[in-house]
Order: C-alpha cells, then sequence, then structure tokens
C-alpha cells in the first residue's frame, strides 16, 4: 500500500474522491520500478491491475502474426491506463513496455471494482478517460492510413498533450528521438529527419534531452 498523500500527488483523478475513498484507493496501490525495455505486461498476461505511470514513459503495443509492430500510444507521467481490462477481467491485448527506467503504480482490480462500484467521483473520471481514450485511438488509426512520416510523428508528439490522458505534461517534454521514433513506429533516423522538418517550421525546438513544442495546435493538426 501507499500513503493517502502520496496517491493524492502521483494520481490526479484520486482528488476527485472523497476522504474516505482515498483511503480505500492507497490501500490498493503498490509501486514498482522497471528498467528501459522491460515489459510491465505482455499481450495475453492477466495482469490484475490498473496501472499508472509514476515517473519515467512507456509504449502501448502489438505485433501481428505477420511480424507487423503497431504503437498504440506513448504513457509518460500521470498516465493510468488498462481500465478496459480490468473491467471486463481479461487477458491484455497488448504489450507495454517502459521505454527508460519507469516507476509505476499498480491498483489491485478489487480496489478498482469497489471504486467502479461505490465512488461517483472515480466514475466520472473513468468515463472521461474512456471516451479521449476512443478518440485517441480513432485517431491513430486515420494517421496510419493517410499521413506520412513527419506528419505520424507530429501527431504522435502531440497525443502526450492530452490534458486528460496525461495531466502532467508540459510543454517541454523530456524524451530522446529515439523514444520519438518508437512512438511513432519509426527509426531514429527518420525521427530525426521529421524533427528537423518540424523545426525548420517553427512547430518545436529540438533540445539536448528532450523536446520544446512551440505551436500545439499545428502539430495537432499537421498533415491535414
Amino acid at each position: 500500500m501507499i500513503a493517502p498523500d502520496t496517491l493524492l500527488r502521483i494520481a490526479p483523478w484520486s482528488r476527485h474522491l472523497k476522504p474516505e475513498e482515498v483511503e480505500v484507493a492507497s490501500a490498493g496501490v503498490v509501486e514498482r520500478s522497471f528498467a528501459a525495455n522491460e515489459h510491465i505486461f505482455l499481450r495475453g498476461d492477466q495482469f490484475d491491475y490498473w496501472t499508472g505511470i509514476v515517473t519515467g514513459l512507456a509504449r502501448m503495443s502489438t505485433v501481428s502474426r505477420g511480424g507487423k509492430a503497431t504503437t498504440f500510444a506513448g504513457m509518460s507521467a500521470g498516465a493510468w491506463f488498462g481500465e478496459g481490462s480490468v473491467l471486463k477481467n481479461e487477458p491484455r491485448r497488448y504489450d507495454v513496455v517502459a521505454l527508460r527506467a519507469t516507476r509505476a503504480a499498480l491498483m489491485e482490480r478489487p480496489t478498482f471494482m469497489w471504486l467502479f462500484e461505490n465512488s461517483v467521483g472515480f466514475n466520472r473520471f473513468l468515463v472521461t478517460q474512456l471516451n479521449e481514450r476512443l478518440g485517441q485511438f480513432i485517431g491513430l488509426v486515420e494517421v496510419g492510413r493517410t499521413l506520412d512520416a513527419t506528419a505520424r510523428l507530429a501527431r504522435s508528439i502531440a497525443s502526450l498533450f492530452n490534458p486528460i490522458l496525461y495531466p502532467n505534461t508540459t510543454r517541454h517534454l523530456e524524451i530522446t528521438q529515439e523514444e520519438i521514433g518508437a512512438l511513432s513506429g519509426l527509426s531514429r533516423q527518420n525521427a530525426n529527419q521529421c524533427l528537423k522538418t518540424l523545426e525548420r517550421e517553427g512547430l518545436l525546438r529540438v533540445e539536448y534531452g528532450g523536446v520544446t513544442v512551440l505551436d500545439l495546435d499545428r502539430l495537432r493538426c499537421y498533415g491535414d
């Protein structure tokens, strides 16, 4: 378990709970560290935890039987994910791997279900979260089918600025070009070229150890 004040710090959704609900929630959460390239869970795992990223960066993806890899989303600090699988009590349909040293918060399923059945604030958050995630995945289908590499990379970066899914993100992302490529389905070399294009167009600034977004609105619609 973790302390209630720790939960309030690492889980923005918990600030909408009643004090007694925060106590229940914090008692059902543990923290665990994952090394870079270590899987948090694999497709097919019966992973009975709702998961939040405390620090670090993770990638949600899958590989088809033919070997084609598809990245669904990146998860940065403040992101919580996997509520669908927890609600349905089913094996995971995707892999989640830490792209760098990452610390995650794991809420056990009984605690999640207690909140689902008893907390109005938690349910309001879940409805909003599921709606935003659906919109993200619909956008992913469009991006993957219709846009070139630079546009895919631009949209991948912009997706990390969803205030519901990633509430702790600032305009400066501490992210490497290799990590950006991994989230966009591109090699580091291709990601570097795409970043240079976006920098020339004034949408972002590439810096040592990260990227600063200068025009988020244009990133979000890049390629339209």
